[in-house]
């Protein structure tokens, strides 16, 4: 009689193990039911489809790469009409620093730079006008000698529209009221400046108005194209004009010719540090800049600076003459 064969340790017992029909048939790997069978799960009925990848259909309407049935296997609710929906917020629009508005945006900034620029142009023309009017009509020059108090009447109507323009933000942003206030501003200052270089001789005023416009545009140029940025160096800017304004007082106890030279030129370079700083602030990737709403601001900015390198300038030449 045969002694029967102890299997080995770990093994199954022959009576254990099932009969492998070859001729069954299986599950198919991508998901075609077998005969009596549940289908096999594709590979990517689990995770997050890729569109164009094995299992995942592409969706031309720009959908998330899900068919148009979604997958039985996955998880009830995490998938609505092809869409995942995140159960995080999104960061708020201050704190994210990257967010980019793309080709609108760079329409709207330009829209602007373009109407802060006509603006200013505007104002240019006005005082410059007042001026050739006060230099080449001797009639308004022996006016304004003689009635001085217009000139204190201008000043004062100029520092309250100042005021109103950079203290009351809902009129400089409120049209048509902040195209009202820059225009009381600017024509009270070409009166200003008119008077100013009615004092001065002919040719010392058109060779100021000269080299202020090379000086201006060649900045102006150079602030746009350069990648330098000049807006990290305003606090320094502002602590620059404190020290001259401080100067400016020692120049009116101290009556010097070649003091009042130095002076001039001094405020004549500080002013044009603060035109470059200013254009720049006109773009969006400076450190500093201005909202598209604020072009009466812009605008101001840059006359009143194009005008005191312009009366700096003007200086020079009265103190280098002595009048």
């Amino acid at each position: 009689m045969a002694t029967e064969k102890a299997p080995a340790h770990g093994a199954p017992s022959p009576a254990l193990r099932p009969e492998v029909d070859m001729k069954m048939p299986g599950p198919n790997l991508f998901g075609d039911p077998a005969a009596g069978g549940l289908p096999f799960p594709p590979p990517t009925a689990f995770v997050p489809g890729i569109p164009g990848a094995f299992g995942a259909a592409t969706n031309p309407q720009g959908g998330s790469g899900y068919g148009a049935n979604p997958s039985p296997y996955a998880a009830p609710g995490l998938f609505s009409n092809d869409v995942y929906y995140n159960q995080d917020d999104p960061p708020p629009f201050h704190e994210n620093e990257e967010f980019d508005f793309g080709l609108d945006n760079k329409n709207i900034r330009r829209a602007f730079i373009r109407k802060v620029f006509l603006v200013l142009t505007a104002q240019l023309m006005v005082t410059f006008t007042f001026v050739a009017v006060f230099t080449f009509v001797e009639q308004v020059k022996m006016f304004v000698m003689v009635n001085t108090w217009t000139y204190l009447a201008s000043y004062a109507v100029f520092f309250v529209s100042l005021c109103v323009i950079c203290c009351c933000g809902n009129i400089r942003r409120r049209h048509p009221w902040n195209l009202v206030a820059l225009s009381v501003l600017t024509l009270s200052m070409s009166y200003l400046v008119g008077m100013i270089a009615s004092y001065h001789e002919t040719d010392s005023v058109i060779m100021a108005v000269g080299i202020t416009a090379v000086v201006c545009f060649t900045v102006v140029v150079f602030s746009l194209q350069t990648k330098y940025d000049f807006t990290s160096r305003y606090g320094v800017l502002f602590v620059c004009l404190i020290v001259l304004i401080v100067f400016s007082i020692l120049c009116i106890i101290i009556r010097d010719r070649i003091l009042h030279i130095v002076y001039a030129g001094l405020g004549a370079l500080l002013f044009t540090c603060f035109l470059a700083v200013d254009t720049q602030m006109l773009l969006d990737n400076k450190e500093l800049s201005l909202s598209p709403e604020e072009y009466v601001f812009a605008a101001l900015n840059l006359y009143t600076d194009v005008i005191n390198i312009f009366l700096y300038i003007l200086s020079i030449f009265g103190s280098a003459r002595g009048s």
